[in-house]
């Protein structure tokens, strides 16, 4: 063999060995990361602090329910769980910053139906895909809205604003908090079921939208109940009905919109997500735990004063409603030509 033929086998028998080591190489990593999310590796979860991504502000429904969440597994599992607001795009950008997250059980997040459901026929694009980027672990709460008007409105029950509402077409207009919101879309499907007519002012939140109807701004709105409860009480406005299947245990008083004639139904539901591809027994772990958490009677207690009920789930339940808001909400969003883009 010449030189330059020893030398091109020198070079090509590095190459080679080289090749091997990084396929060794990879073949390790991979045995460790499986060794790592195996069952028991999942039972010690979290092995170090846990991020919870909320796609909204402090201070906001979902921001309340994590720090309740996050106290309680703080105090038990002996790890930090950090609370992260990610606010922006109609709750998308904290929610993709869920599904681009490690999927190691390091990184969990609420989310809402928007996010989940409704922006799906709102966006023209959204930044993740709700059915293949994200892992649902469980429903956390449910909480219903309040069809409220401002005292002066001359009605006292839902089926006399239907009535109003037809006598004096499109004379009236209704708060929000946002285009596309379950706030919106409750009220035009109000106005489908009814058949009657209602200008739509979107508010930034929930205080700005209820603020309008004392001011008499707009005349009407369906809102979180524990924004309008107070407001109730003290004669600023009144509660005509809730959005709820059935009657809420913490207003027992106010009847449904079924009740009263009216076939709408809106929950503010809420639920906890981690990454797609975080391992299943991480994932049932960490529904074990958080579930054990809104349970709880400190918890439990805490959320009622909120009126809202914990309301765990399995994945597969949680999918289940999210499907179910897609096909509620979307013969609501065509009909009334909603666009949030």
């Amino acid at each position: 063999m010449t030189m330059s033929g020893r030398q091109g086998y020198h070079e090509a028998m590095t190459r080679y060995i080289r090749g091997k080591l990084a396929v060794s190489l990879a073949a390790m990593a991979i045995a460790v990361i499986a060794l790592c999310t195996s069952p028991a590796a999942a039972q010690d979860w979290p092995s170090r602090a846990v991020k919870i991504i909320v796609p909204f502000g402090a201070g906001s429904t979902p921001d309340i329910i994590m720090r309740m969440i996050a106290e309680r597994l703080q105090q038990k599992l002996g790890q930090p769980f950090l609370i992260e607001n990610k606010p922006g795009a109609s709750g998308m950008t904290g929610t993709d910053a869920v599904a681009k997250a490690a999927p190691d059980g390091s990184t969990v997040g609420i989310s809402i139906g928007g996010p989940l459901a409704l922006n799906t026929m709102l966006f023209a694009k959204m930044p993740y895909d709700p059915g293949k980027d994200l892992a649902l672990i469980t429903l956390l709460t449910s909480q219903p809205s309040a069809l409220v008007v401002n005292s002066n409105i001359k009605v006292n029950s839902a089926g006399e604003l239907i009535a109003l509402l037809k006598r004096e077409h499109g004379k009236f207009n209704f708060g929000s908090i946002g285009a596309g919101s379950l706030s919106h879309l409750a009220m035009e499907a109000i106005a489908l079921a009814s058949g009657a007519s209602m200008v739509h002012v979107p508010y930034p939140g929930s205080p700005a939208a209820m603020t309008a109807i004392i001011r008499g701004d707009v005349q009407m709105g369906c809102l979180p109940a524990i924004a309008a409860a107070p407001h109730a009480a003290s004669g600023a406005v009144k509660i005509l009905a809730v959005t709820t299947a059935k009657r809420s245990p913490y207003l027992p008083d106010i009847p449904t919109l079924k009740e009263s004639g009216i076939d709408v139904e809106a929950d503010a539901w809420n639920g906890l997500l981690a990454p797609a591809g975080t391992p299943e027994p991480v994932v049932a772990r960490i529904r074990r735990e958080v579930i054990e958490a809104i349970e709880s009677k400190g918890v439990r207690d805490k959320l009622a004063a909120q009126l809202m009920e914990p309301t765990g789930s399995t994945p597969d339940e949680f999918r289940a409603k999210i499907e179910a808001e897609i096909g509620r909400w979307g013969p609501v969003i065509r009909a009334a030509g909603i666009k949030a883009n």
